[in-house]
């Protein structure tokens, strides 16, 4: 399989990446319904990983993926794409401290920052979902690996 380098500039996120670069929608299958749910949320990379996370509340996606790990992550700007994943929830304190931290530094990002008030990492750390993203292209996540996004 030829890897698609638009697909990888999108997953490989940096410092600088935009809102809109953040911005993907993901269907994920109803814990109770058994229905495919799409909405859009915001992913992060950390470490050469991806996650997903959100104001510290209870989810449906998060309950979702822990009912059903396998979803779809839609690219949308820039680039289409419909990437199977399956969803790893991050339930160890030392990873949720260091991943959410990392993401909690993008609203000081003037790319992105200014969105939502100041959130703080206690909050987080005690009631916000975290679900790192494997996706099921292996080259995909290589390419991606090696390309070093500003």
């Amino acid at each position: 399989m030829t890897t698609d380098m638009a697909v990888v500039r999108a997953l490989a996120l940096g410092p600088k990446s935009t809102a809109q670069d953040h911005t993907i929608d993901i269907t994920t299958i109803g814990a109770r319904t058994g229905l495919p749910r799409r909405i859009e949320i915001w992913f992060h990379r950390v470490d050469g990983k991806w996650y997903l996370s959100g104001m510290p509340m209870p989810r449906s996606w998060n309950a979702n993926l822990r009912a059903n790990p396998r979803f779809t992550v839609h690219l949308k700007h820039g680039v289409h794409a419909d990437l199977p994943a399956t969803a790893h929830p991050v339930d160890d304190y030392q990873t949720r401290k260091h991943v959410l931290a990392e993401i909690l530094k993008t609203q000081d990002r003037p790319a992105t920052g200014g969105r939502a008030p100041r959130q703080y990492l206690s909050d987080w750390l005690a009631r916000s979902p975290l679900v790192e993203i494997v996706f099921d292209d292996q080259e995909l996540t290589a390419a991606t690996a090696r390309y070093d996004r500003p």
